[in-house]
């Protein structure tokens, strides 16, 4: 519900996704920060291609970022991808989440007779009691490759934050001693399967890079690189969705100011609109400035809790100098260019040798707070504003003498904003082709009391309403099942209720699609017979003659703009 946007990574990865069938899909890797939103992005493809019941079975992995014993990892590897691989044949989608152990697995492989589920069982159990634990990984990490050859079928394996494997799955029971480092050189010869081609995700790209091209081979993974931000478009969708789901009530005006404050970050769009902080009043321009700021700066904010943790990891890798993180700070805020090291002594005014500054830089770069550049002295912030702000007040205060004035930024930027776009109305026109449905919603939430013929023509009440409730999306249900879907269902004091269809076409909209709307309002009020309806339909792309004559006859209010919104 809460995944918006990413229509150019889907339209990349579903033409790669096409192409598995056909054995033309090289494996790929996505690289990313964290809180980025790869995981939603790859557990929605799990769920297209589970849905599809294809040729394509679908197999998702998380590998944790927690102390595991080698054999206890294998087993828990094969249970996973046995009961994912029964839930697709069974089309039973508890089987995703709750795992079946290794008896059910094998009773289920006696009664369907595959006898590839009770081998595999048998011989986890046998290499288990003869403590051959390196068997037991093969059968596990080799099976998706070996059920497709055997049935014919396409696997994905999708393995989630990869590069933990080389740093959590212990050869001891007590997981004691260093972890196994060369465990991911196990995919080596899979990876590079036509038949189960693997996705990998990682939230430290310099890690999961050097753990690639150290035991994969680099070639054998395409690399895809995910942006933490969504366009503009698709951060202001994000920042109505949460508003929605979470209730949350905002205006069309903040709306556009958090999503500029959060700079289409989706993690930091949802940590604001589920802030804890007391003062939280996103209706007003204050309000927002406000709980952005209480984010960044205040220790118990999940925002500044997450990257906290990603920032502390980062200064025990190069003991937390002061000299470390002036070059960090520094990077980032300048993140339009390469540096070299000698060019960052020479500005910083560094006492490190040039030598020491390009190992602390090494660091840095692996840890995946900066980027290194194509010659191996040269380095670039991340240009990940939400980053920059993060260091900055971590940073500034103690490197500079003076802490960062954010809510006086803000205002500035909001104030740019204003004055860039001239109207925010004729910016939310501008979006309203995406976001058509949430900025009507948002606007009966914040007018309360209007009459219907302020955002609509041809009304049949026009007395004022008083608005108690707005939801959208509403499911309703035929008497023969077919569920259908209204966009915004708006409730009055006095008993109506405002039932609106939001299209947002280029072409006009005909009779077939306004007589299904109409359909839906009857279907509506049969479910809630004390209702009084007024239905209403906004068309962006305009009515055809014959539709907008039907919507005369059958009292259906009707709009062809965005106006009156704010």
């Amino acid at each position: 519900e809460l995944f918006v946007g990413r229509e150019k990574e889907f339209r990349q990865i579903n033409k790669w996704l096409g192409n598995i069938p056909k054995r033309l899909s090289k494996s790929r890797v996505i690289l990313a920060r964290r809180k980025s939103g790869k995981t939603a992005f790859v557990q929605r493809i799990f769920n297209k291609l589970w849905s599809d019941n294809g040729m394509v079975i679908p197999f998702y992995f998380d590998i944790k970022e927690s102390k595991i014993w080698y054999p206890t990892f294998a087993v828990n590897y094969y249970r996973t991808f046995a009961s994912q691989y029964i839930s697709f044949l069974q089309r039973d989608e508890r089987l995703v989440g709750e795992l079946l152990s290794l008896e059910q697995i094998r009773a289920y492989g006696v009664s369907h007779s595959i006898k590839r589920l009770v081998d595999d069982v048998d011989s986890l159990e046998y290499d288990n009691e003869k403590r051959r634990y390196d068997s037991m990984w093969e059968t596990a990490y080799s099976a998706p490759h070996r059920f497709a050859e055997q049935f014919n079928c396409r696997f994905l394996v999708i393995l989630d934050e990869f590069q933990n494997i080389t740093r959590f799955v212990y050869r001891d029971e007590k997981c004691e001693v260093q972890a196994d480092e060369t465990l991911a050189g196990s995919f080596h010869y899979h990876s590079e399967s036509k038949i189960a081609p693997m996705l990998v995700t990682g939230s430290y790209a310099g890690w999961l890079l050097k753990v690639i091209h150290q035991y994969l081979e680099a070639g054998r993974l395409r690399p895809t690189h995910f942006s933490p931000y969504l366009t503009q478009e698709e951060g202001l969708q994000a920042v109505y969705k949460y508003a929605d789901l979470y209730q949350e009530p905002i205006t069309n005006e903040t709306a556009l100011q958090i999503n500029k404050l959060c700079m289409a970050d989706p993690f930091f769009i949802s940590c604001v609109i589920e802030s804890d902080y007391e003062g939280r009043e996103l209706t007003s321009r204050e309000g927002v400035i406000n709980t952005v700021n209480h984010e960044i700066f205040d220790k118990r904010a999940e925002m500044f809790l997450t990257w906290g943790e990603y920032i502390e990891k980062t200064l025990q890798r190069i003991n937390g100098e002061q000299q470390s993180k002036q070059m960090l700070l520094h990077l980032n805020k300048y993140a339009d260019r390469y540096w070299t090291t000698q060019e960052l002594k020479d500005e910083l005014h560094l006492n490190l040798d040039v030598s020491e500054i390009k190992r602390i830089l090494i660091i840095l770069s692996e840890v995946d707070v900066i980027d290194r550049g194509t010659s191996d002295i040269q380095f670039r912030g991340l240009q990940d504003g939400t980053l920059n702000l993060i260091l900055r007040h971590r940073f500034e205060e103690e490197i500079k003498g003076f802490l960062p004035n954010f809510p006086k930024e803000f205002d500035q930027q909001i104030e740019e904003l204003n004055a860039k776009n001239r109207s925010l109305q004729g910016k939310l026109n501008h979006y309203a082709g995406i976001v058509a449905e949430h900025l009507l919603a948002t606007a009966f939430r914040s007018k309360k009391r209007f009459t219907l013929t302020e955002f609509f023509q041809n009304v049949t009440y026009g007395a004022r309403l008083n608005i108690v409730l707005v939801k959208e999306r509403i499911k309703i249900q035929r008497d023969d099942g077919k569920e259908m879907e209204i966009d915004i269902v708006a409730q009055s004091s006095c008993g109506r209720e405002i039932l609106v269809e939001v299209k947002k076409r280029q072409k006009k909209m005909d009779l077939n699609v306004v007589e299904d709307f109409q359909e839906k309002v009857a279907v509506y009020q049969k479910q809630f017979p004390e209702a009084i309806i007024l239905p209403a339909f906004l068309s962006l792309g305009g009515f055809t003659q014959e539709a907008e004559q039907f919507c005369e006859t059958h009292g259906i209010a009707t709009a062809t703009e965005i106006k009156h919104y704010l």
